[in-house]
């Protein structure tokens, strides 16, 4: 059974979802850009809610709503939110994002999504897990036109997806009219690819400011980059 994941300012049980806490999650609730000062959010697919909580510690959000589908997912990110120190700001629906987005009216300051991406992947046979994974339970188009729909108009919309579907992914938020200004690749140490990307969205075109980053320089030697991203989390760091 998975163990709590102790964070230096909150903890996240993990023991009934099918995604536990991972680099990617941590990477989006660190980097998400908060220059506006946001006092809306919405987490989409929270899991175990811990992009929720890490953006709950970085802001003064009014609102910072979650939204899950996976049954026990759910459930556990309530009880996440209710042992933080933020749980009166904290709000998880249980609803799909095509359900949701037709359903409400509500636009947010800031979106932030860890979507399911392993889309050609071999299935696991435990449907939690694989809905969590894969890709057709929250397909790319889907969230790009509901991102487009949620999003107020000076607004922001965060992801972190595979680097090899960067284009892929900008095509289709051109086509909603959602364009990037800040995006930031990433590779898990110098010898390797870029692995994932991290990419902020608006309404309106500016200028994109686009850098990388490696998060190892050896195995368990962090780079000072991934340390200063992550210090205000992680407990050894």
């Amino acid at each position: 059974m998975p163990k709590p994941f102790q964070f230096k300012q909150f903890t996240v049980a993990q023991d009934r979802t099918a995604m536990q806490v991972g680099t990617d999650g941590v990477l989006l609730g660190a980097w998400v850009p908060l220059e506006s000062e946001p006092q809306s959010i919405l987490d989409i697919g929270t899991g175990t809610g811990v992009i929720a909580l890490m953006l709950a510690q970085r802001s003064d959000a009014a609102t910072i709503d979650a939204l899950e589908l996976d049954d026990a997912a759910y459930e556990q990110a309530v009880e996440n939110f209710e042992e933080s120190s933020w749980g009166d700001r904290l709000f998880c629906y249980h609803a799909h994002l095509y359900e949701f987005v037709t359903e409400i009216d509500d636009t947010y300051d800031l979106l932030v999504c860890n979507p399911p991406f392993f889309e050609n992947g071999q299935k696991t046979g435990d449907n939690a897990r694989d809905q969590a994974r894969f890709e057709e339970a929250m397909p790319f188009e889907l969230l790009v036109s509901a991102a487009a729909k949620l999003v107020n108009p000076q607004g922001v919309f965060a992801v972190i997806l595979p680097y090899a579907r960067k284009a892929e992914f900008l095509n289709l938020a051109a086509k909603a009219e959602l364009y990037p200004f800040k995006i930031t690749n990433v590779r898990g140490n110098p010898e390797k690819d870029f692995k994932r990307v991290l990419i902020a969205l608006s309404i309106k075109t500016q200028d994109v400011a686009e850098d990388e980053l490696t998060i190892e320089k050896s195995r368990h030697d962090y780079t000072e980059d991934y340390t200063a991203l992550t210090q205000d989390f992680y407990l050894n760091m």
